[in-house]
């Protein structure tokens, strides 16, 4: 993991080489003066994917897809929200594929709209958007606008004081606590995909929204998603 501080000469601290405990774990940590070439070498961590033979998200200054059949995202990274490379965005764009309804979608946490964009392309409709930081509101709008997609609703939105608007199609991309307290209040659509778990929460997840059941799970690097129906 490596951070960059900035500031003029002297201000910052010293960060000699060593170890450290951190998170229950030994590791090594160490300090240097950032590259001059720091304003490029960033996109080397932002590479695209292709889900499912189906959808490939990438990022602006990467080639475009020219395969039949594939739906393209494009994500600036630099809006900062996730760029679906990560696992538990990639997890929920492989659900998304297995859904065969088209009708209503919602996409509850939708940092850059990754997920609603994804499912506008593929056609579902109506497509809103919630997320309760508005920084994240205005990454999706201005998306869906690169993107050439129309999303019916992008609203700011506190999952945790109220329930969102009712769709047949659900993705939660969160984490454990809020899925917990968001499943009472929602109305139960016909599909959920719920994401943002480790391993080991998502049993505990699943079973707070019944009476859907799992039709899948997916685990990649530590993090699941689960498919209920």
């Amino acid at each position: 993991m490596e951070y960059a501080l900035y500031g003029s000469p002297g201000e910052l601290p010293s960060l000699p080489e060593g170890a450290a405990d951190i998170g229950g774990r030994r590791v090594s940590v160490r300090g240097e003066e950032v590259p001059d070439d720091w304003a490029e070498r960033w996109k080397r961590f932002h590479v695209p994917v292709l889900i499912g033979g189906r959808l490939y998200v990438r990022p602006p200054w990467e080639q475009p897809a020219v395969r039949p059949g594939v739906a393209e995202i494009v994500i600036d990274p630099a809006q900062a929200f996730g760029t679906g490379a990560h696992p538990t965005t990639r997890l929920c764009l492989e659900l998304l594929l297995e859904i065969e309804s088209r009708d209503s979608f919602a996409d509850l946490g939708c940092g850059s709209g990754v997920l609603a964009i994804a499912a506008a392309k593929l056609g579902f409709a109506p497509v809103a958007a919630f997320d309760s930081d508005q920084g994240a509101i205005d990454a999706t709008r201005a998306n869906a606008r690169d993107n050439a997609v129309v999303l019916d609703r992008v609203e700011r939105w506190d999952l945790r004081r109220e329930p969102p608007p009712a769709a047949r199609t659900v993705a939660a991309n969160l984490m454990r606590p809020l899925l917990l307290q968001l499943a009472p209040r929602l109305e139960q659509p016909d599909a959920l995909i719920v994401s943002g778990l480790l391993e080991e929460e998502a049993d505990e997840v699943a079973a707070a929204y019944a009476p859907l059941q799992e039709r899948r799970r997916l685990t990649d690097k530590g993090w699941t998603a689960v498919l209920l129906v």
